[in-house]
């Protein structure tokens, strides 16, 4: 696997043998003509929840992101996006005023312990196994949203199973768009126009376990 267009286009991406279902080209391609359309990419943060190969967050840092945090509860994936990042910053084309980091965790204690005050995010990926459940996943989203985790003008952008049943959005959310691909279905979610920015977060921490590259 590969990173198909910006500044990185060519890098590879280092991947564990096993264990993930990496986003293909065609739907991955896709998902950045929507969000370079939308302005979404250049100079933002991003945020990529079961990031698996890493590949969704690392073509949004090669387009422009300034930020990316990515999480990812197998050591052997995070290990591996690890490596990207740093054949990334080896790179004559990376900017040294990015930043980039890896979590190994869940991506639902990253939700619950987001820390009063935290930078949002601009872009946030959610890309969940087949089999996670649908209120599993709006649990999740409405986590984003409580915390404050997604900037006023953010983008929430879900991938799951075409068979899976369509996980509702957030209060103050709605589905702006959905498409198809083989057996992937991704659903941009933005904040309601009358909504402003009015979040609600709470005050608990608590450790990662983390690594930066």
């Amino acid at each position: 696997m590969r990173i198909i267009s910006g500044r990185f286009k060519g890098q590879e991406i280092a991947a564990p043998h096993t264990g993930t279902r990496p986003t293909t080209d065609r739907t991955k391609e896709a998902i950045f003509s929507h969000l370079e359309s939308w302005g979404l990419l250049d100079g933002t943060r991003v945020l990529d929840l079961f990031a698996g190969t890493g590949a969704l967050g690392l073509e949004a840092l090669s387009r422009g992101a300034r930020a990316l945090v990515s999480i990812e509860a197998a050591g052997p994936a995070a290990s591996s996006i690890g490596k990207t990042l740093q054949g990334l910053k080896r790179s004559k084309a990376w900017d040294g005023s990015c930043t980039a980091r890896v979590v190994r965790g869940k991506a639902e204690k990253f939700v619950e312990t987001f820390p009063e005050g935290g930078e949002a995010f601009d872009v946030v990926f959610i890309d969940p196994p087949y089999a996670y459940e649908t209120a599993d996943c709006e649990a999740l989203l409405a986590g984003l949203v409580r915390r404050g985790m997604v900037a006023p003008d953010g983008e929430i952008v879900l991938e799951r199973s075409g068979r899976s049943q369509p996980a509702a959005a957030p209060a103050g959310w709605h589905v702006s768009a959905s498409k198809k691909y083989g057996e992937t279905t991704v659903f941009y979610i933005d904040r309601d126009a009358d909504d402003g920015d009015e979040t609600s977060t709470a005050t608990d921490t608590a450790e990662q376990s983390t690594a930066e590259f």
